[in-house]
């Protein structure tokens, strides 16, 4: 029997339109959908009645599957003669997991095919028009986590503040530990930040605010995942966009 392939596809932010043509042609084709609980339900429909979805959602402190159990079954279908398409909110390298599942694919003999997806940063700076970089603004831009194991002990240091950009991922619920880990790295506690619920979706959300009210705003405001925070002076300037595409609060 034939061994299929895995595909690792970003499927963006969630609107089919920022698909690329490689992902819209792959879930339009794939007998065999592996996806977590990022991917929008309007993505999902493009699938053939005929696919099988095999959902893996994942969520804080509830795993609908370890994710060494979910590498498994992407090798077991892929065994059993299946092109597997693997579809990742967002980009299948950024916070995604993707690497960890195409070590373990490549390990097992299994063909592994990355398609890049519009990152869920990108797609909230574009959605609300806040630059992560500008001349004026910012010549600097880091992603990082902010539910990860460790996040005390790391070093932010010099991620955020003057001509700098911080993007921070999965940081809903931690938020009170992010703002006080950053103004304890030295970073004002008056920067302006941006938290986008929903980025690219229909109903997206803005809210604006400090660096030391970002926890009262989480609250307040019942800020739920997906959202990024972002940190930076690039998040105060005038963006229309948002007053067009978004509810926007600023607080």
């Amino acid at each position: 029997m034939k061994t299929g392939t895995i595909f690792l596809v970003g499927a963006g932010p969630g609107d089919p339109d920022l698909l690329t043509l490689r992902a819209a042609r792959l879930i339009a084709g794939a007998r065999v959908i592996v996806h977590d609980g990022l991917v929008s339900r309007e993505i999902l429909n493009m699938a053939a009645p005929s696919a099988r979805l095999i959902s893996v959602a994942k969520q804080r402190a509830r795993h609908t599957l370890p994710q060494d159990d979910i590498n498994q079954l992407l090798i077991k279908e892929a065994r059993a003669g299946y092109d597997v398409v693997r579809l990742k909110g967002g980009d299948p390298l950024i916070f995604g997991r993707g690497g960890e599942e195409a070590e373990d694919a490549r390990a097992a003999g299994i063909a592994v095919e990355i398609v890049p997806g519009i990152s869920a940063a990108n797609g909230a700076a574009a959605a609300t028009g806040i630059a992560l970089t500008h001349r004026d603004a910012a010549s600097i831009v880091s992603f990082v986590a902010g539910q990860c194991k460790g996040l005390s002990d790391q070093d932010w240091s010099g991620l955020a503040g003057k001509g700098r950009t911080l993007v921070i991922y999965m940081g809903v619920k931690t938020a009170p530990q992010i703002a006080e880990k950053l103004m304890a790295d030295g970073l004002t506690p008056d920067m302006p930040i941006a938290v986008i619920e929903n980025a690219a979706r229909a109903d997206m959300r803005v809210v604006r605010g400090l660096l030391a009210s970002l926890p009262e705003l989480v609250e307040r405001e019942s800020i739920k995942s997906p959202a990024l925070i972002m940190i930076g002076e690039v998040t105060a300037r005038d963006t229309a966009t948002i007053a067009r595409t978004a509810q926007e609060i600023a607080l």
